[in-house]
């Protein structure tokens, strides 16, 4: 009986020492798994290849000096199950990362992305080369290419002009670029969607295609939100009274790449499908990518009396507004004061 007892405590005295080990152990391993990494503000870039082993990973964050060792990292990994889950990526480690936090980022694939801005009033050209000046997306595209990737997004239209959302995208590394556009093509026709159905009984235009076109303009004509409805009122206006739209704008694109920043009479003059000078309408395209501010103005022109605007030359990017042509004659000449004066220093 005695030595049964010995026996029972003795092993008591086993399993206590073993739940206490275990205990210890897993303190250890949950105090290093939810201790701070020692990652500067900027975070560090960790890239995982595909095909890589847990084991890899790891060392390679302890040869990067990332984690001090790896010992609990991969203790905590076989526990969860997690060594046969990670995921190949580019990855950024940020300022406030723990082992625990690192490796839920390995394992959901939480990759670094990367952002491309498209900007209100960029040209079709303007969106590819940036996008190819952009390191971390793939160039898969030529400017050969616009026909079949807009029939690719199921386009009703070959033309590329104003068919993509200007707005900031976020990306992996090694997005192509014909998948950004497809985003912001996506993003463009929801946004017509949207603001379609809330234009003005009065707007000037038939179809969301010349929403664009109208609203492309607009976009071109005026950098500030407050006179986009002011000067979509003063276009719409010209069309109701079959007025042509004389924006220089539509004459520049009509020009094409050859335009070297300086617009002269000739140009004014100078038949084109684009030149509103010449011809009544709308020109057949948009000439720019608008915005959702400028696609809401085309839509819901402000009302009023004004046919005409023009530059007041003043630094706030304004224009003066007009209703006749006298007022109009006016104010330009006063715009053409303050372009001498600028000239001469005073």
């Amino acid at each position: 009986m005695q030595a049964l007892n010995r026996w029972l405590l003795s092993g008591l005295a086993i399993f206590v020492a073993a739940c206490v080990a275990v205990g210890l152990l897993a303190l250890q391993v949950n105090r290093f798994m939810n201790t701070e990494l020692d990652v500067p503000e900027t975070g560090v870039a960790f890239e995982i290849p595909a095909g890589s082993s847990f084991a890899s990973v790891s060392r390679r964050l302890v040869e990067q000096e990332i984690v001090s060792g790896d010992r609990w990292l991969r203790l905590y990994a076989r526990w969860h199950k997690l060594t046969g889950a990670i995921q190949a990526g580019d990855y950024l480690i940020e300022k406030g990362a723990t082992p625990e936090s690192l490796l839920q980022q390995f394992t959901t694939g939480d990759v670094r992305l990367y952002s491309f801005t498209i900007i209100e009033g960029w040209s079709y050209r303007e969106v590819l080369a940036a996008l190819h000046r952009n390191a971390a997306i793939e160039v898969t595209m030529t400017d050969e290419d616009w026909p079949a990737l807009l029939e690719s997004l199921g386009a009703n239209h070959t033309h590329p002009e104003g068919m993509f959302l200007p707005e900031t995208y976020n990306f992996p590394s090694e997005t192509t670029d014909k998948a950004l556009l497809g985003q912001a093509y996506q993003l463009m026709q929801k946004v017509l969607a949207e603001e379609w159905p809330n234009r003005a009984e009065d707007a000037p235009v038939k179809t969301p295609y010349e929403a664009l076109i109208l609203a492309s303009i607009v976009e071109k004509e005026t950098a500030r939100t407050d006179e986009r409805p002011r000067i979509a009122g003063v276009f719409a206006r010209r069309l109701q009274k079959r007025m042509r739209l004389q924006t220089d704008p539509t004459v520049i694109y009509g020009i094409g790449p050859a335009f070297d920043g300086n617009i002269t009479r000739k140009h004014l003059r100078t038949d084109t499908p684009y030149n509103t000078y010449t011809r009544h309408g709308l020109p057949p395209t948009p000439i720019a990518m608008p915005g959702r501010d400028a696609i809401r103005a085309a839509l819901n022109p402000a009302s009023g009396e004004e046919l005409y605007f023009v530059a007041t030359g003043l630094d706030d990017g304004s224009h003066k507004f007009s209703a006749t042509k006298a007022e109009h004659d006016a104010a330009v000449a006063e715009y053409l004061r303050r372009l001498r004066q600028r000239r001469n220093g005073s």
